[in-house]
């Protein structure tokens, strides 16, 4: 993550009031829950891990055993175990 400098986008009065509190330190200033996303909103990760969890179900079906699933998938077996349960429901 990138930032910005305050003289930039902040009037001077601001700068300094922040500076009563953080001088010269680097703060993060947090979005305003109104313009968070959900996690994975950005990117595909939700669909990707959506149909990697559906194969390990499908793997289970046919045979393969949870230790078998956790070499494969690099997960462990109780996130194997996890994902078997939430995927059957």
């Amino acid at each position: 993550m990138g930032y910005i400098r305050a003289e930039e986008i902040l009037p001077i009065e601001i700068i300094q009031l922040i500076q009563q509190y953080v001088d010269g330190k680097n703060i993060y200033i947090p979005r305003k829950s109104s313009n968070r996303q959900a996690w994975g909103a950005g990117t595909p990760i939700k669909q990707e891990l959506l149909k990697r969890n559906q194969q390990i179900y499908k793997d289970y079906l046919n045979g393969s055993k949870t230790s078998e699933l956790a070499c494969k998938y690099y997960l462990s077996e109780k996130s194997i175990q996890r994902i078997l349960r939430t995927m059957s429901e």
